[in-house]
């Protein structure tokens, strides 16, 4: 699997809140355009959240499910793209200095026509996605601590 990380300047559970919150999955996923429904119960093995993938209006429904949470350590996702395929997706966050998050996410195809991508090319294409959903990540966790500073 291919694994891409960042440091983020809040503890992990301020990053896992942001991971809790399956509405802000577009938010940090690259290539989740919107939300169409969260389980109540999301991030609990089981459970799911329902979002769309593409540009409008080449929309296409699907759903991510969890396989392992451990609060604020570890996420295991199985993420489904069809007709493209699917993929298993691993957050994890590690404690990093006084108040800081290393964090990290793997990925690789599991099932489907993406996986005839040859390994090496879908390496570089995840390794290219994944940066920028950390990014994204990073931006929303710092920037949820501090409004959470902010209002109190």
């Amino acid at each position: 699997m291919n694994k891409v990380q960042t440091r983020v300047s809040v503890p992990p559970s301020d990053v896992f809140a942001v991971l809790s919150n399956g509405w802000l999955y577009p938010g940090w996923v690259v290539g989740a355009s919107r939300m169409r429904q969260v389980d109540e119960s999301w991030p609990e093995v089981g459970s799911k959240l329902y979002h769309s993938v593409g540009n409008w209006p080449l929309l296409l429904d699907d759903t991510t499910s969890v396989h392992e949470c451990v609060p604020d350590r570890r996420l295991v996702l199985r993420a489904r793209a069809w007709p493209g395929g699917e993929a298993t997706v691993i957050v994890e966050l590690e404690p990093d200095g006084d108040s800081g998050t290393r964090v990290s996410i793997s990925e690789d195809v599991v099932e489907g026509p993406a996986k005839m991508i040859i390994g090496p090319v879908r390496r570089v294409l995840l390794r290219f996605r994944n940066r920028e959903s950390l990014r994204r990540l990073r931006f929303l966790a710092e920037g949820g601590a501090e409004a959470a500073r902010e209002s109190s």
